[in-house]
């Protein structure tokens, strides 16, 4: 479809990231899911159909994300539409995480949404126009025991959002931030 809208969703293969993706699907949108778990990214490739296309990248390669969005944007265009949804989450009493731990969620969950969005915000400043969305968690809004690093990630992660939205939308790109609760996925 010409001048089909494109969006990225990270973490597109389950939960919040996989209803989203069927939603955008659903609007026409071409929707990139990019995940770890090949396993799930081709049952949903099955499942979405044409106007979805998957691909296994590990975000924590943070010096791999400029060239995975200048590969996307080459295929398919610019990008209209970023969700960063992908995270992941750690159970454990505060003396017992290590740095190693913190380090992963921080990476994962924060420095890898830095990255992308980014990447991808070089190709919407051109065009004057694009939408970031961030997924953050109501765990920023209030304590949460046993899941500091979590929690921190989540809390940085709004904060960004904000200096994001403040530098960016004169330029014609939203910035937004989603915290859900507790959702059965």
């Amino acid at each position: 479809m010409k001048n089909q809208p494109v969006a990225i969703v990270t973490g597109g293969a389950s939960g919040i990231g996989l209803a989203i993706a069927e939603t955008f699907v659903k609007s026409k949108i071409k929707t990139i899911v990019i995940g770890r778990d090949v396993k799930k990214l081709k049952a949903v490739k099955l499942k979405l159909g044409t106007n979805c296309e998957t691909v296994s990248f590990d975000l924590t390669d943070r010096k791999g994300i400029p060239d995975l969005i200048k590969k996307l944007t080459k295929k398919h265009g610019p990008i209209d539409i970023l969700v960063n949804n992908a995270g992941i989450n750690m159970k454990k009493p505060l003396i017992e995480v290590s740095d190693e731990d913190f380090d992963h969620i921080i990476g994962t969950n924060l420095q890898s949404i830095f990255t992308l969005s980014r990447e991808v915000v070089k190709y919407m400043l051109p065009r004057k126009k694009g939408a970031i969305i961030n997924i953050s968690s109501m765990a920023s809004q209030y304590g949460i025991p046993k899941v500091i690093a979590y929690t921190a990630s989540k809390g940085a992660i709004e904060a960004m959002t904000r200096a994001m939205a403040v530098e960016l939308s004169p330029e014609g790109i939203r910035v937004n931030c989603i915290a859900p609760g507790f959702i059965a996925t």
